[in-house]
């Protein structure tokens, strides 16, 4: 006896469900930077893009799934834009510089990231490690291979790569911070030339420098 075929239904349009996505998370992003994680309300954000509340838990099974997932994209974006800044460069010490510009021009403009990074410490502390810090663990390997290429080729000197990247690292992240809490005072660019020249050639002078290399 033939079996009766079953009906397949329509293919997922795979274009439009990652735009949809797109577009939830872009909402939601505005959403809990204004409102803040407990008073952000999926129905809100439904009624914002125009389709029923189980459209938001079609792609998120929670309102943290989606918190967690609006800081990780906007943690792609800054990727992006930094690969992207770095790509124009073509000396590999410019292309470092040109990072630390566009890590910087990135938060400037997106003030709602660091919102979202404030909360997420204040929320979830303890529970699980930072998303800025997953990222940044995730992406030291090639950080490190730069500053490594830049050492090979006697453009710094020999200190181990994850003290510079330590280093440098925490120093961007409070200049992102204190950028934020109390706006940004000078250009990304001479921020940047700021931090090389103290970081670079330090505060001493050069005959205090020898003394202490005694």
């Amino acid at each position: 006896m033939a079996l009766k075929s079953k009906k397949l239904g329509r293919p997922p349009n795979r274009e439009l469900q990652a735009r949809r996505r797109t577009e939830i998370l872009d909402a939601a992003l505005r959403l809990f930077a204004e409102h803040g994680y407990d008073a952000a309300d999926t129905k809100t954000l439904s009624d914002t893009l125009g389709v029923g509340k189980g459209t938001i838990y079609r792609y998120f099974s929670s309102k943290r799934d989606l918190f967690l997932a609006t800081l990780n994209r906007a943690m792609d974006r800054l990727d992006e834009q930094i690969d992207q800044a770095m790509s124009l460069a073509a000396d590999p010490l410019d292309r470092f510089l040109t990072a630390l510009v566009a890590y910087l021009r990135f938060f400037d403009e997106n003030p709602a990231v660091v919102e979202l990074l404030l909360q997420e410490r204040a929320l979830f502390k303890g529970a699980q490690r930072p998303t800025y810090f997953q990222r940044k663990e995730a992406n030291a390997a090639r950080h490190h291979q730069m500053l490594e290429d830049l050492i090979a080729a006697d453009r710094l000197r020999q200190v181990p790569v994850e003290r510079i990247g330590e280093v440098l690292g925490n120093v961007i992240y409070g200049t992102m911070f204190t950028n934020y809490f109390a706006g940004r005072k000078k250009p990304f660019e001479s921020q940047v030339e700021d931090i090389l020249d103290i970081v670079f050639h330090g505060i001493l002078s050069p005959s205090e420098r020898r003394k202490r290399q005694k």
